[in-house]
């Protein structure tokens, strides 16, 4: 998988960026004072494989139990987001490998200091504590002041996206300016499209610094993990992104399916299964097939893409993306973006040419078809190059 050349940001034993394993988050959904069952949550997802597990924490009875909390799972990598305090970090830091603050919070309190004061405070902190820090912009919290400069900036459907990234660009300056350099940063909004976005602006912006990847308010299972994968997909396609978290809305005690939802999606990516259509950077034939899950119609699609991979090997060079979906949750609307798209329902195969639909065929007869129009879509190529 494709990675982008981002400067290594270490996090208590796990480094972030840099080329190192993307790193998979998670957070307890326990309450920090019950400290036995935020132990235990802590230990859990540790032990699913997250590299940090981020803390609640929001006031001084909270700070108490966090410290106890690290002494129970010293194994653990703990996180903790400031909120609106600032001020927590002096608190905070000696019991955690990483703080998070979110610039829209920062004029909350003391609304007469300079907001690079406290970013400066914030820094000096984690410096002489051993922290790392995440700059966490998201599209719903932009301070004020920069959701003001930048409203009509966007599209509708991409409201917010260049408030939201000049405001962390802002931030990565003044962090760098105070001599601060161990830091990642996050843009986050519950909509995926906004998420890729925002994501690949800052990443254009600024290529040495890791970015966290995540889509917040992601919902229930299944759609939460299908609505991330989709944003995690189109930018870890591009090389973008170096730690990630999956955010979904699950009982305390299967906590851990966000540890193994993110890893899966890693997993998926890197061996070429995906559920949209990633763009990428890299020239030449992309076939792209979605993972052989409990929704697949019929199980000749896994066939049937194995065979398409094998006809078509003769277009290899040419920049064409053919996508082969198994079920019609997913095949409808993510083949769109393929020159040509197959979506297999029980007894068919739905055959498109980007959002036109060509026809249903039987699975024995649609590779016919399939090589009618990718031959069609080679000698447009061909034309188009002679022009």
């Amino acid at each position: 998988m494709k990675r982008a050349n981002t400067r290594p940001v270490r996090a208590g034993n796990v480094t972030i960026g840099g080329g190192n394993p993307i790193v998979v988050q998670s957070m307890c959904a326990t309450k920090t004072q019950n400290i036995d069952a935020t132990t235990e949550q802590a230990r859990m997802l540790h032990e699913a494989g997250a590299g940090l597990v981020r803390i609640a924490v929001d006031n001084a009875k909270d700070v108490e139990c966090l410290a106890e909390v690290h002494a129970r799972v010293p194994e653990a990598n703990l996180v903790v987001d400031l909120q609106e305090n600032y001020r927590l970090v002096t608190q905070v830091a000696p019991h955690v490998n990483k703080v998070r603050y979110n610039p829209g919070h920062l004029y909350h309190h003391e609304k007469d200091k300079p907001v690079r004061d406290k970013v400066a405070f914030i820094a000096e902190t984690a410096a002489r504590h051993d922290c790392a820090l995440r700059v966490g912009v998201n599209c719903g919290s932009v301070d004020p002041a920069m959701a003001e400069k930048f409203d009509g900036a966007d599209e509708p459907l991409l409201r917010g996206v260049t408030a939201m990234v000049e405001s962390a660009l802002d931030h990565c300056r003044m962090l760098d300016d105070l001599g601060f350099r161990r830091y990642v940063v996050s843009l986050k909004d519950s909509d995926p499209r906004k998420v890729i976005e925002g994501n690949r602006r800052f990443a254009e912006a600024r290529p040495d610094v890791p970015l966290h990847l995540g889509v917040t308010e992601a919902g229930l299972l299944p759609d939460g993990v299908i609505k991330t994968r989709i944003a995690f997909e189109q930018l870890l396609s591009r090389g973008i992104g170096d730690t990630l978290r999956v955010s979904l809305t699950l009982p305390f005690a299967d906590k851990w399916k966000e540890v193994d939802a993110g890893r899966q999606i890693i997993s998926d990516i890197e061996a070429g299964r995906f559920r949209s259509v990633p763009v990428f950077q890299d020239h030449g034939l992309n076939i792209i097939s979605c993972p052989s899950c409990s929704r697949v119609e019929n199980e000749a699609f896994i066939d049937l893409a194995l065979h398409v991979k094998e006809m078509s090997a003769y277009a290899k060079q040419y920049d064409i993306t053919i996508a082969v979906m198994g079920c019609r949750v997913n095949g409808p609307g993510e083949t769109d973006d393929a020159d040509l798209g197959l979506w297999c329902a029980p007894t068919f195969v739905n055959l498109k040419r980007g959002e036109e639909e060509l026809g249903a065929f039987p699975y024995e007869s649609v590779l016919d078809r399939l090589k009618v129009e990718l031959d069609a879509i080679i000698e447009s190529k061909k034309a188009a190059a002679l022009v």
